[in-house]
């Protein structure tokens, strides 16, 4: 547990460290080039490729699928978000420069989603710690490297994106490759149409992973097709603080989680709903400190950090505090996603997520185009409080359908409440 939560907050922090040097070093242009390639659509690639498919993975412990099995369908996945993300350059006109770093900030994202499967595989087989070594040790050289040589070129961000990638390329084959072949029991390979079962098992839960991370990133994307370059990096700079927000509730509701499904199987809507309280308590109690916080102290902070946007971030003080705001929404919207998931409510965490993802595509771009940055952090506040609305509902809703029917609902009942 220890090596895992020094990996995941290497990763998180990585994020960070990384964009505060790019506007520090190369300038502020450069930063908003990377927030966005880095952060937005990077990453929207990684989730494209990552198919939503390691919480399958890691609770296959009796082994439906080989490693061999899970290896091949990411492959694929991987090979389908290099080519999209090649789609998305080419038909977008930007400059060499930008559409360079843009692939290599997919390639080296892509890298990370292929490395998840062998993670996923340690996890599986009991050794948590070499999935969170690997994310420490990957994250520690390709960041490594990335930060000299964009300090060693003065700034040049294209060289150090491809010396990032040989990096990330390096740790995978050092940190995951080899390590996995070193374990026994390991089944390498796969059978005709398993691959194909794999994918149709998996595909509602990926395309409610791709619509979480667009609705989570949509007041970027905005940003990024409205305004210059420059106020991406201020709208990054800003929207820094919910990486922290979002890695503190992952530590507060994740070791729940277990104690959630067991109280959820036995028939206990009372105890699961005293459970979801008490961690919506907390996580309330931490958004009044970090609002706090944002609101008095969040700009001066983040002048330090980044000195050469202090002159941008003075009148940002509204917009920072209802990204926290969001960000708190979004951490409250992950207990009860994890909630509807231990419901076995796929589905309608799926439906959730595609309607607030069609409020996301009608309000992001116009929000931005009327009022700038502060646009882009209202939309991400209502869309983060939508979700969190909609799947907090759809939550109690069902804890009150245990209480009333604790035994399950005849088919008869359950088509005539539906009608």
């Amino acid at each position: 547990m220890l090596w895992n939560m020094i990996g995941s907050f290497l990763y998180a922090f990585a994020s960070m460290l990384l964009t505060i040097a790019v506007v520090s070093i190369a300038g502020e242009d450069a930063g908003g080039v990377f927030t966005f390639a880095f952060t937005t659509f990077g990453q929207h690639m990684f989730m494209v490729a990552y198919f939503g498919i390691r919480p399958f993975q890691i609770t296959d412990t009796a082994g439906k699928y080989s490693f061999g099995d899970y290896f091949g369908l990411r492959l694929m996945t991987c090979a389908f978000a290099v080519a999209f993300g090649a789609v998305y350059i080419l038909l977008h006109d930007y400059s060499k420069e930008k559409a360079a770093v843009i692939f290599f900030m997919v390639l080296y994202k892509v890298i990370d989603a292929l490395a998840d499967t062998y993670e996923a595989e340690f996890q599986r087989g009991g050794r948590l710690y070499l999935t969170g070594k690997s994310n420490a040790f990957r994250t520690i050289l390709s960041v490594a490297v990335f930060l000299t040589v964009l300090s060693g070129t003065g700034g040049r961000l294209v060289t150090a994106g491809a010396a990032a990638v040989s990096a990330q390329a390096a740790g995978f084959f050092l940190f995951d490759v080899l390590v996995l072949r070193a374990l026994p029991d390991v089944e390498r390979s796969s059978k005709k149409g398993r691959k194909w079962m794999l994918f149709k098992d998996n595909t509602l839960l990926f395309f409610s992973v791709i619509l979480d991370f667009y609705i989570f990133s949509a007041s970027k994307y905005a940003i990024e097709g409205c305004m210059a370059d420059r106020d991406m990096a201020v709208y990054g700079a800003i929207f820094m603080p919910t990486s922290v927000i979002n890695l503190v509730a992952g530590f507060v509701i994740r070791p729940y989680l277990t104690k959630l499904s067991f109280v959820w199987e036995m028939g206990k809507p009372e105890r699961f709903t005293r459970l979801i309280l008490r961690l919506a308590a907390v996580i309330g109690a931490l958004t009044v400190l970090a609002v706090g916080g944002a609101w008095f102290l969040g700009i001066p902070v983040l002048g330090l950090l980044y000195s050469n946007l202090r002159y941008a971030l003075h009148s940002c003080r509204v917009a920072l505090t209802l990204i926290i705001a969001g960000g708190a929404f979004n951490a409250l919207m992950n207990l009860f996603y994890y909630s509807l998931i231990i419901m076995k409510k796929q589905r309608l965490v799926f439906a959730g997520y595609g309607l607030v993802g069609i409020l996301a595509v009608l309000i992001s771009g116009p929000f931005v185009q009327a009022w700038g940055i502060l646009g882009g952090a209202l939309a991400y506040g209502i869309l983060m409080a939508a979700l969190a609305a909609v799947f907090g509902l759809a939550v109690f809703f069902f804890i009150a359908e245990k209480r009333r029917y604790p035994d399950g609902l005849a088919n008869e009942q359950r088509r005539e409440i539906v009608s």
